[in-house]
């Protein structure tokens, strides 16, 4: 008898201790979420998107803006007008972009507009108080829905992002979509980067509503004003832009190219001033072309630099002290064994002991693997490192990676990389790096935005770091003058602006295909800075697989010229 009132007593103290873990559970842990939930049931809430900020020119014309759109709602107990009428007259107005959507199998356009008129009349006719019957609807629109002095229609502002530039600067501006909640957001470019700075803060309408779900008219109402988002002054040159992107699309069509990329930079800030990335799309309607071309190339897109990375290799092969542009290549006579491979010159040329200086005029491979093994494995990857390759380079656009770099060099390898093969950087990371050498070995972090304030505050500068040396000036000035001398009487001398110092570089990578290079398919480049003794401009253009010539002298180097011509008169830069 006893052990069966023991068993009774621990079991009811067993069900009080399960019921009071349960209201713990129910009261404690889920008690906030609950109470919001409860309080969900009683209340109607509306976001409210705050005013986007601007994103501006250097000149303080827009590049993206804000533009006021409205939400359309009807309250029906001031409503007078007909359901009929108005639900057709709304159908008319606000779907007429349908039209061109219409195709062969799908329902014709007066279908689509008949159901729409049905989905608004619905929308009337039910018993609830308040209904929103449109969103996004521009000023125009407005005025003629107010136009019909219809009592009980009704607008809630709003904002809607555009573009004045279209497609022009896309890859730098990026675009707005919506977030998983359906609400604004930045993605690609500024607009991702800046995201936190441009969205502002929302506001929201609160109203009271019944147990049907209608706002009862005697209950609470309250709203949260909104905070726009800041402004952002960007280094980007409009007219710099133009003359990129114009040039490009050209050069593309001259040689036949399927891609093409260039930025110009001011090495001394490491200011972005113009940025052109083609195939490229248009920021309002980003969602009707390919997701690929989303992804900015200049800053996403590893590939191979070729003989442009020679300016790495012997800046760093000078400042170590390792050679001189005076050095004479003792190995250069003929092709060079490395192991099973065998590395010959681009020309089957060799100039039995060039020098370092017509190494870089000449772009002699053999004479580069002479410079590297003076300098060697450790000591290379050290200056690779130091030039910012194998990591990101802070660019302030979202969407930035970086190759990785081998954790350290064969024999090959420091053969190979030695002429820009068997390395990975990504356009942007080989501007910073020669913009280095512009800039007397200092390198910069390249920023697009310059300045950033709200509506009510003044524009403050956009924090920067300060640059980092990465060789000595002295190092430098030798380099800038072996560079000049590559314009002067190297390949591509023929397109070279007449009267001017200018510093620059060729490039020509095979393809790497299946663990193999193409023979025919190549990436072009040619990337310098003018003038060379006080440099206005750094600037890299890049073509993939033009079909005209596989050499960067033939291709990226005339098309590089004939952009630094335009930007020398636009500058008024004087010879």
């Amino acid at each position: 008898m006893i052990n069966r009132v023991r068993i009774a007593v621990l079991f009811l103290i067993f069900c009080f201790l399960l019921v009071v873990a349960r209201l713990f559970y129910w009261q404690i842990i889920r008690g906030k979420e609950l109470a919001a939930k409860g309080l969900s049931q009683y209340f109607y809430t509306l976001t409210l998107p705050a005013k986007r900020g601007e994103i501006l020119a250097v000149d303080g014309s827009v590049l993206a803006g804000s533009r006021p759109a409205y939400l359309l709602y009807a309250y029906k107990p001031n409503f007078s007008g007909d359901f009929k009428e108005v639900s057709t007259r709304l159908a008319d107005l606000l779907i007429l972009e349908l039209e061109n959507e219409a195709s062969p199998g799908a329902k014709s356009f007066d279908d689509m507009k008949s159901d729409f008129a049905n989905q608004i009349f619905s929308k009337l006719f039910n018993k609830s108080v308040w209904e929103i019957l449109a969103k996004g609807l521009d000023s125009s629109q407005k005025n003629i829905v107010e136009g019909w002095h219809t009592p009980g229609l009704g607008f809630q502002s709003s904002w809607s992002r555009f573009y004045p530039e279209a497609s022009s600067g896309a890859h730098i501006v990026g675009f707005v979509g919506q977030d998983a909640a359906g609400q604004p957001k930045g993605y690609s470019g500024l607009e991702g980067y800046y995201e936190r700075e441009l969205k502002g803060l929302p506001g929201s309408l609160k109203q009271e509503k019944d147990v049907f779900g209608n706002p009862i008219l005697v209950g609470s109402f309250s709203e949260t004003p909104t905070i726009s988002g800041r402004t952002i002054l960007t280094h980007i040159d409009k007219y710099a832009q133009e003359i990129l992107e114009v040039e490009l699309l050209k050069g593309m069509d001259k040689y036949g190219a399927i891609s093409g990329e260039a930025v110009i930079m001011d090495p001394g800030t490491g200011a972005v001033m113009a940025s052109a990335s083609y195939p490229n799309y248009n920021p309002t309607d980003y969602w009707e072309f390919d997701q690929k071309w989303l992804k900015n190339p200049v800053i996403s897109e590893g590939y191979e630099p070729g003989s442009t990375f020679k300016t790495v290799v012997m800046a760093a092969a000078l400042d170590s002290g390792a050679v001189e542009p005076d050095t004479k290549c003792d190995i250069c006579a003929g092709p060079i064994n490395i192991g099973q491979y065998l590395i010959r010159t681009w020309d089957g040329k060799y100039h039995d002991g060039i020098d370092m200086t017509d190494t870089i005029v000449h772009s002699d491979n053999t004479g580069m693997v002479f410079a590297a093994g003076k300098l060697g494995k450790d000591k290379l990857l050290e200056y690779i490192k130091k030039f910012g390759f194998g990591n990101l380079s802070g660019i302030d656009l979202q969407g930035e990676t970086s190759p990785g770099l081998r954790p350290e060099l064969k024999d090959i390898d420091l053969a190979t990389t030695s002429f820009g093969q068997g390395i990975a950087v990504t356009t942007i990371q080989m501007l910073r790096a020669v913009a280095a050498i512009a800039n007397g070995g200092v390198m910069e972090t390249p920023l697009v935005a310059g300045k950033i304030g709200s509506d009510n505050q003044s524009l403050i500068m956009v924090n920067r770091k300060p640059g980092e040396r990465v060789i000595s000036k002295e190092t430098s000035d030798k380099l800038k003058e072996m560079m000049v001398k590559a314009v002067i009487n190297g390949e591509a001398k023929f397109a070279a602006p007449k009267g001017y110092r200018i510093a620059g570089k060729t490039g020509t990578a095979q393809i790497p295909v299946a663990g193999h290079y193409d023979n025919e398919k190549t990436i072009v480049s040619f990337i310098g800075f003018a003038p060379a003794d006080n440099p206005k401009f750094a600037m890299i253009v890049k073509l993939r697989e033009p079909t005209s010539s596989q050499w960067g002298s033939e291709t990226a180097a005339p098309l590089w010229f004939n952009i630094a011509k335009k930007l020398l008169l636009y500058w008024e830069i004087p010879q």
